[in-house]
């Protein structure tokens, strides 16, 4: 379990019955570039098979997200982070990656990735580096759903 306290009443969580599914599926499918549209059953789904981390305010109401996806053993993927915008510029997105990266790498992990589009800077004060290109794969198995007819 992750449970970190700031100064400001900030707390950082690992409690999964505290995310807000409600407010998260909210700013995720309305507000989060990779996920707009994201219906409220997969993002769900998607909490329920990772492990999700909350930042909550010093009123308790949750202002952040983030998940990972991980074997527990080696590799990690963090991804769906979100910070309310009424709360950012607080650091609160270097604080939430900084404990998220301690905590895996504390459990003897290897790996830890990411894909972000516009955050570069926020992720590589916290150790993370470009893969190098041409190395990295996918498929965007939302367009093979799309032309299946």
């Amino acid at each position: 379990m992750l449970h970190e306290l700031r100064d400001d009443g900030y707390e950082l969580s690992s409690e999964r019955e505290r995310v807000d599914l409600p407010r998260v599926h909210r700013w995720i499918s309305t507000d989060a570039y990779w996920a707009l549209g994201r219906p409220l059953e997969q993002m769900r789904a998607a909490l329920a098979g990772s492990e999700p981390y909350g930042i909550y305010g010093p009123d308790g109401e949750q202002v952040a997200i983030a998940r990972v996806v991980t074997d527990g053993a080696v590799f990690a993927y963090l991804c769906d982070v979100y910070v309310d915008p009424a709360h950012r510029g607080r650091g609160l997105g270097g604080w939430l990656v900084q404990h998220l990266r301690d905590h895996y790498a504390a459990r003897g992990l290897s790996r830890f990735v990411l894909v972000t589009k516009d955050a570069h800077a926020v992720y590589a004060r916290h150790g993370f580096t470009e893969v190098e290109p041409g190395r990295w794969m996918q498929c965007d198995l939302r367009a093979i759903a799309d032309a299946r007819p």
